[in-house]
């Protein structure tokens, strides 16, 4: 059996000396543990130390070489080869999209110099078509200002007056010059023409200029010239104030100063109480009908001089007419109109819009019928159109009916053919003057 230091130490030195040994045996035994761990503790944090170190030296090398690789340096430009010039663009493009053809293998494999040169690509064509490229698109993207010329002016100002929309005014006006009971007098025709023509050119000029940070929201008058910046406001108030003058004046002292003065109230109407009244109430497609049906009364009372029944009749329809034919167009437009923050039937209330041109399809059976009781045209005139009203009124039923897209265009389109073939039909069947009618009173 091994022995203990302990006994070991007292058998060799006995009395005081091995007491002493015995101790201090004791004590090293006991405390070298901790000194132990304690020098392996000093250890670890000089090691941790020195790690530390090492981190924070290899970071700021890396610093500092990120920040010496991140020095802005001038692009080389590519040059040009001095030996191949491109004559176009279209070289160039031809040249990038030209497809080689592709070598059959049984071929042999020698070539004469001359047909690898031919089959060989030429990697210079390519990079020049390239920076052409880059160049061109570059330029695209730059801002240009928009120089007016003297050539486009026409154009322009035939799409601030909205030539189309003046043009169906202007032929509704003849429609009831025409349809007047009075001889036709050419001088006063052409005075109204030109006059109602002017008038409405003007009305939608301050109308375009009132709206142009309205219309730059919707895509269907995004491109209106004082939208896109191809005029400037200055001018399209001088093209207005140009065409409403002396339409005006033509009215007024040219035919009669009934005529003058309902045209001066219908621009009045289209750019202070339309306008404004279409962010704020859906009564501005009402007050929009009744500045479509002015342009009617007013070839009446150019041809008559006075306001009848016959006149009221026509204005009548052509107010009826226009809730179909907008309501419809309106229906396939209401995202845009929702987007350029305009108060429409078809966008707060669809139910409605739809209501309303139904009731004004059915509404142009009862007026076509009331055209011969006040001696406006013969009775052949409400069979012969009972088909196309019928027509139109079942289109409207069918936009009530299903209220989707496919039924507004339909209806839409057909009420751009209607009213001309209904105007059409009242100059064929307009009573003359020496006729007797049954409305008429017996003497």
């Amino acid at each position: 059996m091994a022995a203990s230091p302990h006994t070991l130490s007292s058998r060799l030195l006995t009395g005081w000396g091995g007491g002493c040994i015995w101790y201090l045996e004791r004590r090293v035994t006991r405390e070298s543990p901790r000194r132990f761990l304690h020098l392996l503790r000093n250890v670890n944090q000089q090691w941790v130390t020195f790690q530390h170190f090492n981190f924070l030296r290899h970071m700021y090398v890396t610093q500092l070489n990120r920040s010496l690789k991140q020095q802005i340096k001038p692009k080389p430009e590519p040059a040009e080869s001095p030996f191949l010039e491109k004559t176009s663009l279209d070289e160039a493009k031809a040249e990038i999209c030209e497809m080689r053809p592709l070598v059959p293998p049984s071929l042999s494999l020698s070539r004469k110099p001359s047909e690898k040169a031919l089959i060989e690509p030429e990697p210079t064509s390519v990079i020049e078509g390239s920076i052409d490229l880059g160049k061109e698109t570059k330029e695209e993207k730059q801002w240009k200002e928009m120089k007016l010329r003297v050539d486009d002016l026409p154009g322009i100002l035939a799409r601030l007056s909205k030539i189309k929309l003046t043009a169906l005014v202007v032929s509704t006006t003849s429609a009831g010059f025409a349809l007047a009971p009075a001889p036709f007098d050419w001088s006063c025709f052409l005075l109204t023409f030109v006059g109602t023509g002017l008038a409405s050119c003007a009305a939608n000029s301050i109308n375009q200029f009132f709206e142009v940070p309205f219309d730059s929201n919707m895509n269907r008058t995004k491109n209106r010239p004082l939208v896109r910046g191809q005029i400037s406001p200055l001018l399209a108030v001088s093209f207005a104030t140009c065409c409403a003058v002396p339409g005006v004046a033509l009215l007024t002292w040219g035919v009669n100063p009934l005529t003058g003065a309902l045209g001066l109230f219908n621009i009045f109407l289209y750019t202070c109480c339309y306008t404004p009244l279409k962010r704020v109430s859906i009564a501005n497609t009402w007050v929009g009908a009744v500045v479509g049906a002015i342009p009617p009364v007013m070839g009446w009372t150019a041809a008559t001089g006075s306001l009848d029944a016959g006149a009221c009749l026509l204005g009548g329809i052509l107010y009826s007419w226009q809730f179909p034919h907008f309501n419809a167009l309106s229906w396939g437009l209401r995202e845009d109109y929702s987007r350029g923050g305009y108060c429409m039937m078809s966008v707060t209330h669809p139910a409605l819009c739809r209501r309303v041109a139904l009731r004004h399809c059915l509404a142009l059976l009862a007026m076509c019928v009331a055209a011969p009781a006040l001696d406006v045209t013969t009775w052949t005139f409400p069979v012969i159109a009972l088909p196309i009203n019928l027509y139109i009124s079942y289109l409207g039923f069918r936009f009530y009916r299903d209220a989707d897209r496919k039924s507004s265009r339909k209806l839409f389109f057909c009420s751009l053919w209607h009213l001309p073939l209904l105007l059409l039909l009242m100059l064929t069947c307009k009573r003359r003057a020496g006729e007797e009618g049954t409305g008429a009173p017996q003497s």
